[in-house]
């Protein structure tokens, strides 16, 4: 399996978003891969590690994230691989809930997600961001 870290989906990745949407909650599980230092685009001095840029972003897109109806599910550190094999491990595991794709790309369109979007870019190496819909298994 081949897999490639990346900062910015590609063009028919972004389609995705408004292509056959079922209207439904979505969570996306994100594997992040942190810089060692973060890196402002505007050339800004900083003593911030990746991890800790990405974090200040975090609390940010939280904020949105409750505002838009959704919400993180799940935040935590990799440790280990406790099965398969690859190269190199993530650095952390996030799961956001949306209500529906469109709420998300809302959020990424909106004057607040532009205003925290470069902590998220000084901190991120890449991640890889996988759309899930629930699935109910109850009783």
């Amino acid at each position: 399996m081949k897999f490639e870290n990346a900062v910015y989906p590609n063009k028919e990745q972004l389609e995705g978003f408004t292509e056959d949407n079922h209207g439904g909650p979505i969570s996306m599980v994100n594997l992040l891969k942190f810089k060692e230092k973060a890196e402002y685009s505007d050339g800004r001095e900083t003593d911030l590690t990746g991890a800790e840029a990405y974090a200040i972003y975090g609390q940010g897109v939280s904020k949105l994230l409750v505002e838009l109806g959704g919400g993180i599910v799940f935040s935590g550190t990799v440790d280990r691989l406790a099965l398969g094999e690859v190269e190199e491990l993530w650095d952390q595991v996030a799961i956001a809930q949306y209500p529906n794709r469109k709420a998300m790309l809302d959020m990424m369109m909106s004057p607040a997600y532009a205003e925290i979007a470069p902590h998220r870019d000084a901190g991120l190496a890449g991640q890889l961001n996988i759309e899930t819909t629930d699935v109910w298994l109850g009783t």
